[in-house]
């Protein structure tokens, strides 16, 4: 398959101005899947044939079908308030966010909940150990930035607090 990096450019720069956090795009020899964080945007392309990569507009008119799936954010903050005083809560390691201790128990916590420094407010499950995050400061839960089961990266806002 071949690639128009300028409409690639494009279309990155027209999914950075909506709520879509994940696009996949795929066909026979090709998979591109893009995600992106509040600060980033990542691309990851599978293996594709050693063809050179050349404009072709044509290529899904070719034979070559192109799926395309779209995944929307649901997270919103509570408050549009002034949020420069908000605390961030980060992922300390690179791991699976889980908001639960078990699949059938309630959330530790929820957009709007009060929380004291020391208490656990999500677990990072890493090399198959399970690590309990702790609120770094006491207030009230703005934001939750990632879903249950979602990968994490090193230094990822899970969550913002309201101190207070």
């Amino acid at each position: 398959m071949s690639i128009n990096f300028q409409e690639l450019r494009e279309l990155l720069g027209a999914i950075s101005q909506t709520d879509i956090t994940e696009l996949i795009l795929k066909n026979n020899d090709f998979e591109l899947t893009v995600r992106k964080d509040r600060s980033v945007i990542a691309v990851a392309q599978s293996p594709m044939s050693s063809q050179a990569m050349e404009t072709t507009p044509d290529t899904a008119a070719a034979g070559n079908p192109v799926t395309v799936s779209a995944v929307t954010s649901e997270v919103a903050p509570i408050s549009t308030v002034d949020d420069k005083k908000w605390v961030d809560i980060t992922s300390p390691m690179v791991g699976t966010f889980y908001s639960a201790p078990a699949p059938d128990e309630d959330p530790f916590v929820s957009v709007g909940d009060r929380v004291n420094k020391g208490d656990t407010v999500c677990i990072i499950e890493a090399m198959k150990l399970m690590n309990e995050i702790e609120g770094e400061v006491t207030g009230q839960i703005m934001e939750i930035s990632v879903q249950n089961g979602d990968p994490v990266e090193f230094g990822q806002v899970l969550m913002r607090v309201n101190p207070g």
